[in-house]
């Protein structure tokens, strides 16, 4: 099992995350994809451009071509990938992470995030420092792409039905985290909505909001769209692959029901479909299970994380119709494989035309979630999910085992997971009433506490 690889990539603060490490990263995924061009991708992170330029040194150095994409987020980096047909993607971002954090994200050629199954090969070859260097006159060469947004935006325009925006005048809330989803801000202009736009310049720093957007965090947009009376609000992370709306009151809509909208409408234009499957992980709400069943849609559940989504997606050859979690990352097979939180939101635009973005949540099965995040050292985290095991069997809950300590119960269900991108655990519960799942939440949070604790 891989040492460094999480959820989605090498993430850690710079003592982990240094120059050398990312060069070492670089040189063994260029010759992991066996030496064909390699993209690379950064976010506006302070520590970004330093390592961006020791990947490049290293994606040179091992003979591979270059494709330089500079400053451009996630999606649109992953976008461009499936367009130029190269070996690999590295995106430098940390995503939804805090500003001292970094991380160096994989992608194969399909437009599969490695997983940290799949990374320990290239981890091996990182630390043992086995990968190979090109000779002086065989090193790679290299290309910039300066317009990836632009081109991302044109294909998004083409599969949206923009004259029906356009007709709406949409105003739109738009709270960009400081982040790279900044960089396709003209895309919502390009399809005629009214833009209230919150921390739109680029720091690293993230001075306007945490970047994780957190009904907390957000707190500004919801209280901009009642003010001025918008038909939404929008609000990404650091790298524009999670999305997070808000309906015209100014409620904030939890990830897992802003994916189950969206899925429930992937799965209404795939009416012609004889099979079709939502993909989401053990983490997500059912409410999105029994939402997509209404249309014929079976849901199949994957571990935590982009990879193991884009994985089933591949896996099921065109049965996937939509594929998501509950942190507001979504999913458009049609579109990409990629979580694109761009995409995801002009969809959302399209939508919202036809009827308020509230009465698509109000049509939801009704569920009622809470979560809580508990900062825990690494080495006690497998002790915690021993005992959160052994407390589910003591209260007759079903388990299931695939990522984390997941029980289901008749009025509810819980997880206990340790997070792939920073040092915590999870635990999240869902029931019916609100009181029973933060009821359900406090109780297995109390025992991961006490397991941390000795």
């Amino acid at each position: 099992m891989a040492m460094l690889f999480g959820t989605n990539g090498v993430r850690g603060r710079l003592d982990l995350l240094t120059p050398r490490l990312a060069f070492d990263l670089a040189a063994s995924f260029a010759q992991w994809c066996q030496k064909g061009s390699i993209m690379l991708a950064r976010d506006m992170r302070l520590t970004s451009p330093m390592l961006y330029c020791a990947a490049k040194s290293a994606i040179l150095a091992a003979g591979s071509n270059l494709i330089e994409l500079g400053l451009t987020s996630s999606p649109v980096a992953e976008f461009m990938l499936s367009k130029h047909k190269a070996k690999g993607l590295i995106v430098v971002t940390a995503s939804h992470n805090p500003p001292e954090w970094n991380a160096l994200k994989f992608v194969d050629s399909r437009g599969i995030a490695i997983s940290r199954q799949r990374g320990q090969e290239i981890e091996n070859a990182a630390l043992s420092k086995s990968y190979s260097f090109a000779d002086w006159d065989k090193i790679g060469k290299e290309q910039r792409i300066q317009n990836a947004a632009e081109l991302h935006a044109a294909a998004v325009l083409a599969a949206i039905d923009v004259r029906k925006i356009r007709r709406a005048n949409l105003k739109v809330v738009l709270d960009f985290g400081n982040g790279t989803a900044s960089l396709s801000a003209f895309l919502f202009e390009k399809l005629g909505c009214q833009t209230i736009l919150l921390n739109k310049e680029l720091d690293g720093n993230f001075p306007g909001r945490p970047s994780e957007p957190s009904e907390q965090n957000i707190s500004a947009m919801l209280e901009t769209v009642r003010k001025e009376s918008a038909d939404m609000g929008i609000a990404w992370d650091g790298d524009a692959d999670r999305v997070i709306f808000c309906d015209e009151k100014g409620n904030f809509i939890v990830g897992d029901k802003g994916f189950a909208v969206s899925a429930v409408q992937a799965c209404k234009e795939a009416k012609g479909k004889k099979e079709k499957i939502v993909v989401t992980t053990v983490a997500t709400s059912k409410a999105v299970e029994e939402a997509c069943a209404e249309f014929g849609a079976k849901t199949v559940y994957t571990k935590v994380g982009a990879p193991y989504l884009a994985e089933q997606v591949v896996r099921l050859q065109g049965k996937v119709v939509s594929a998501g979690e509950e942190v507001g990352g979504i999913i458009w097979p049609s579109f990409s494989l990629a979580k694109d939180g761009i995409f995801a939101a002009a969809k959302v635009c399209e939508m919202v035309c036809e009827r308020k973005l509230s009465s698509y949540v109000a049509q939801l099965p009704a569920y009622f979630n809470a979560k809580q995040k508990i900062a825990a050292d690494a080495k006690y985290m497998q002790e915690a999910l021993q005992a959160a095991k052994k407390h589910a069997e003591a209260s007759k809950g079903k388990l299931t085992l695939l990522d984390g300590v997941r029980a289901d119960f008749e009025d509810g269900w819980v997880i206990v997971r340790a997070s792939g991108t920073e040092n915590a655990m999870r635990v999240f519960a869902e029931a019916k009433s609100k009181a029973r799942a933060e009821a359900l939440m406090k109780e297995y949070a109390e025992v991961v506490q006490k397991a941390l604790e000795k």
